[in-house]
């Protein structure tokens, strides 16, 4: 059954950590809706690739999707600091449902106040936050507590990937 995965993303996120999980996500038959600010936004990754925006963060709520994606670069830093994006992560967290967080990415989760006891990865400069935030960290390509899957970055996007497929479907 197709599923209905939300990525919540704004300038200066990391393009691969974009681009390919969304990728593969479609690939294997589910649908992903970019959401930021204002609906037809076009952001720019780090290394310069263009997103189109589906929808603004006003205009949708967790309850419509099935999954949540946080690539990482700058982008979550910039978004948690916006209620209304930590409060659709806050969802996703609180009722274990599937969310994919790579890089810096996590970061969202220390403002949810739901980071502790949750065992997962991270970029390396996050991990100290993360873990005063009450995470249990663990340095590996691939961490996977229950629904929630985490990498640290683009050089574990193979892992990252299979993890997301190991929970889609």
């Amino acid at each position: 059954m197709s599923k209905n995965i939300a990525v919540l993303v704004t300038n200066n996120v990391e393009d691969v950590e974009l681009a390919a999980p969304k990728k593969a996500i479609e690939e294997m038959g589910h649908k992903v809706t970019l959401i930021e600010y204002n609906k037809g936004n076009i952001i720019t990754g780090e290394r310069g690739t263009k997103f189109t925006i589906d929808a603004g963060i006003d205009e949708v709520k967790p309850t419509d999707f099935d999954g949540l994606l946080l690539p990482g670069g700058f982008s979550p830093d910039q978004l948690r600091v916006d209620d209304r994006f930590v409060e659709f992560v806050k969802y996703f967290l609180m009722y274990d449902l599937p969310l994919f967080a790579i890089c810096h990415g996590p970061q969202f989760f220390i403002q949810t106040g739901l980071t502790k006891g949750r065992t997962l990865t991270a970029y390396k400069s996050i991990q100290p936050d993360l873990y005063y935030a009450g995470a249990v960290l663990e340095n590996k390509p691939l961490v996977i507590d229950n629904n929630l899957v985490t990498s640290r970055t683009p050089d574990d996007m193979d892992d990252f990937i299979k993890g997301i497929d190991k929970i889609l479907n």
